[in-house]
């Protein structure tokens, strides 16, 4: 199946400096019950993904996706990853949301 998520060079740049700094099968991303509005992104390792996991191919390791969320909301995301002088993190460009609380912690679909 392929894989409609998008990864800018910074933030497959980003995800590979991670992925040096600690041996694991990959990162993990999904989508948590949290928050004012509803979701929130979730990006971790993983050392023994999901058999349904999605997968994008890294090089080294790879970005699972986990198959529930990319149904609910994660398809056709693009990811980004922002630095400045006191902040860095990655920043979901997400079709999908339908709303986000004020501080822009949580999203919601429709």
């Amino acid at each position: 199946m392929d894989v409609d998520i998008v990864l800018t060079d910074s933030a497959r740049l980003r995800m590979k400096e991670l992925l040096k700094q600690r041996h694991c099968a990959g990162l993990r991303l999904a989508l948590r019950q949290a928050g004012c509005s509803g979701y929130e992104y979730v990006l971790d390792y993983v050392e023994q993904p999901d058999p349904a996991d999605l997968k994008l191919d890294l090089e080294p390791g790879c970005l699972y996706i986990d198959r529930a969320s990319y149904d609910l909301g994660l398809k056709g995301i693009r990811i980004d990853f922002q630095q400045d002088l006191l902040s860095s993190s990655f920043v979901y460009h997400n079709p999908n949301v339908q709303g986000e609380c004020g501080c822009g912690a949580s999203v919601s679909f429709g």
